[in-house]
């Protein structure tokens, strides 16, 4: 592809290290589509035939329809891998299909612009598919929300025991969360939503094409506006990789949420076997190694994005070589959203509650003091005293809290200003989140 300028045998050394063809493989199918919207802009230009572009396209779309290197078709044999990326593939196998006339597909067009392209299209697909499987998991939350509005259990803050919510209300919590992710990808996708193709290798094509046209025949909502950025822009790889990266930060709060709820300790659920590991040494245990992965992943996330603004930060315009690097963080990231989220969703599903204990714990002396308090202030003690007295007589914080009224119902009943843990609001707000997620 390099044409004249470079001739001879290239290393092996080059090609181990240069060649991304192992992985930009999985920009196939956008490059293919890429290349067959370039296609017709080279018609409407009239650098193309119709003739010509009928060729061109469906050789295209025959190379789409064979088997990809790495992937071996049952009974075939294994296909080589001698290319040095994606496009040179295409182009190859392209000209196998319909000869010399494969060359005129490369007019007016850079591997910068069409490299930027595939990536922007593959980025779209993968929002929409994070969006997808976040808002599965929003939607399991909000229907354990729903059925455990007035399901009682300790909040915590600090780790330690503060007042008594409910497990609806918990769940919630996250879900308010996982919207937001939501919201991060969605405008994501939308400032990346720009076609580079047609930006040339960093000054624009020669060839007169309606870049708008282009731009829409590909459902890309406008064209970039100036070649130089169209070709270098990386943003939405790495606000991808940020959206993903606060995403999984949050799963792994959950996710350290329902380690603590479901160990021995605390045992206020217990895992899906579904969803669960044992132990070869330990008959009793069952390990919770869904959520550890979740937990570990958020820290590989955070290294992906931090990986990604470094390579970026000290490019100098156009193209770089550097940017070939942009990608494998990319796949891993989406690989592993793919699996994650609906492993979770699975599992809260699946979740056992074991509502007596969480009853029995939310009433516990430590959980109430504070209503205690905020009773004994109701009926005219400076709350600075009761805080005081409470926190001296918590040994005898039950006596206290029949003295003044207090149990654990009319205290989860009380919180039910907007946001508040009341199962009446809970109920409401599940109900509504479920409108939300769709």
């Amino acid at each position: 592809m390099w044409g004249g300028r470079v001739e001879g045998e290239h290393s092996d050394l080059l090609r181990a290290f240069n060649d991304s063809f192992a992985f930009d493989s999985q920009l196939f199918a956008e490059d293919i589509e890429g290349s067959v919207a370039w296609t017709k802009a080279l018609e409407r230009a009239g650098v193309l035939t119709s003739d010509e572009s009928r060729k061109i396209a469906e050789g295209l779309r025959s190379v789409a329809a064979g088997p990809l290197p790495g992937h071996v078709p049952a009974g075939g044999p294994a296909p080589t891998l001698d290319f040095e990326d994606v496009h040179s593939y295409v182009e190859a196998r392209l000209k196998d299909a319909i000869g010399s006339l494969a060359g005129k597909l490369h007019t007016g067009r850079s591997r910068n612009d069409q490299v930027a392209t595939d990536l922007k299209l593959w980025l779209k697909r993968a929002c929409d598919e994070a969006m997808a499987n976040v808002r599965a998991v929003a939607k399991a939350l909000a229907n354990r929300a729903k059925d455990e509005a007035a399901t009682p259990m300790p909040g915590y803050t600090h780790s330690k025991h503060a007042e008594p919510i409910t497990f609806g209300h918990w769940c919630l919590a996250y879900c308010e969360m996982l919207l937001r992710d939501v919201d991060r990808f969605h405008t994501a996708q939308g400032r990346g939503d720009e076609c580079p193709l047609g930006s040339g290798a960093l000054a624009g094509t020669p060839v007169p094409i309606d870049r708008h046209a282009l731009a829409k025949s590909l459902s890309f909502a406008r064209p970039t506006a100036n070649s130089l950025d169209a070709v270098s822009d990386r943003d939405f790889a790495a606000e991808y990789l940020f959206c993903a990266s606060l995403l999984l930060s949050h799963l792994s709060r959950l996710a350290e949420d329902l380690i603590f709820f479901t160990s021995d300790e605390a045992r206020y659920a217990e895992l899906p076997d579904a969803l669960a590991t044992g132990s070869s040494r330990m008959p009793q245990k069952k390990n919770p190694d869904v959520l550890e992965l979740i937990r570990g992943h958020a820290g590989r996330a955070s290294g992906k994005l931090t990986g990604l603004l470094a390579v970026m930060k000290g490019l100098p315009l156009a193209y770089d070589k550097d940017l070939q690097l942009d990608k494998e963080p990319l796949f891993r990231m989406r690989a592993t959203l793919a699996i994650a989220l609906p492993a979770l969703a699975a599992l809260i599903d699946g979740l056992k509650l074991n509502r007596e204990r969480m009853h029995a714990a939310a009433g516990s002396p430590m959980l109430i003091a504070t209503a205690v308090a905020d009773a004994m202030a109701a009926k005219g003690v400076p709350f600075r005293d009761a805080h005081e007295r409470v926190g001296r007589e918590l040994a005898s914080i039950d006596k206290l809290a029949r003295e003044y009224g207090v149990a654990l119902d009319s205290i989860l009943a009380k919180k039910n200003s907007l946001g508040g843990t009341a199962p009446e609001r809970v109920a409401e707000a599940a109900k509504k989140m479920l409108e939300r997620v769709g």
